[in-house]
């Protein structure tokens, strides 16, 4: 089932997120639920408070990005995170015009560490702890912000967030056309 996207504004992006268990109610619906929204809008992430769900879940397809970028798709990852943390951020830091499907219609240039290491739950409940880099680190690190309620316009300037300003304040009010429903805290 494809589910709304909740837009810049709504409060479950702002809110805290809890860990999970195997045990939580309709986790496998989640997660199938989450891909085919995810697919449907385009997207290469999706955390689950962006679906209005509180809780430390996330799934990322970076392949389509390796492709737009003319690289080797092989290089991109297909996976589910569950409870993840971050246990290094290291490399140099590298700029990269970034979006989220809740803030449709801004792109902006944020800076973050070119290599991770995440600790996770995959959707068996398996723990694992791998390292990435590139486009899918900088992936993994956009749909974890989301989990500590970090969009990624709180990582522009201050002089990109005014400039933004109204842009922002638009989508709050629902004045955004995208292809797929979403969302709004003020309607």
């Amino acid at each position: 089932m494809i589910l709304p996207i909740y837009a810049y504004g709504e409060p479950a992006l702002r809110s805290e997120t809890i860990e999970i268990q195997r045990s939580f109610p309709h986790l496998e619906d989640i997660i199938k639920n989450m891909w085919d929204t995810m697919y449907h809008t385009n997207g290469v992430g999706l955390a689950a408070p962006q679906v209005g769900i509180s809780i430390r879940l996330f799934v990322v397809d970076s392949t389509e990005m390796y492709k737009e970028e003319d690289e080797d798709p092989s290089k991109g990852i297909k996976k589910v995170f569950i409870n993840p943390s971050i246990i290094n951020e290291s490399g140099q830091e590298w700029e990269y015009e970034e979006g989220c499907l809740s803030i449709p219609g801004i792109r902006e240039f944020v800076s973050r560490k070119s290599n991770i290491k995440i600790r996770y739950y995959d959707e068996h409940f398996d723990t694992h702890t791998d390292e990435y880099d590139g486009l899918t680190a900088r992936v993994i690190q956009h749909e974890f912000d989301h989990l500590e309620a970090i969009l990624f316009v709180d990582k522009i300037s201050s002089l990109k967030r005014q400039l933004n300003r109204n842009k922002l304040l638009q989508i709050s009010r629902g004045f955004v056309d995208v292809k797929y429903r979403m969302k709004f805290a003020r309607r």
